[in-house]
């Protein structure tokens, strides 16, 4: 996320701004960045605005389901993988638009910091993983693959 200054976390954002302008704005410089750099292979919280969502303000993903799948079309044409993220879970609906996009492989990752929650959430996300339309790819330690 950019400011005037430059770089800025995006958790301060929403106390200057609105909450739906401060996720337009991540999701418009995430789809820059896949755009504009090649040098991953994976990207990682497509949702990571949302962490830091009002608790005050409803939110709704639908409000946001052109910005999103702009940003997973750019992503699964450029041929690389989206993560899910289990410390604030992904919504399945994003992982839903990620396959209906053509998205072809996702990973997953549990944020951890410390060993004790290695793993956190991955049974949730695998579940949800195989409900979209992925499965496990070619190797054990690969990304999972679509299933169709």
């Amino acid at each position: 996320m950019t400011t005037d200054a430059g770089l800025g976390e995006i958790s301060l954002a929403y106390d200057a701004r609105p909450a739906a302008e401060v996720v337009r704005e991540y999701l418009a410089e995430t789809l820059r960045m896949i755009e504009q750099y090649d040098g991953f292979d994976v990207l990682a919280h497509v949702d990571y605005p949302l962490r830091y969502w009002p608790a005050a303000v409803p939110f709704d993903e639908g409000a946001f389901e052109e910005e999103f799948r702009a940003v997973l079309r750019a992503l699964a044409h450029s041929g690389k993988a989206l993560e899910i993220n289990t410390k604030v879970p992904l919504g399945p609906r994003i992982l839903r638009w990620w396959h209906g996009e053509g998205g072809e492989a996702v990973t997953f990752g549990s944020d951890a910091h410390e060993a004790a929650v290695l793993g956190r959430g991955f049974p949730e996300a695998v579940a949800m993983a195989e409900a979209c339309g992925f499965r496990p790819g070619p190797t054990a330690w690969g990304a999972w693959v679509r299933g169709d």
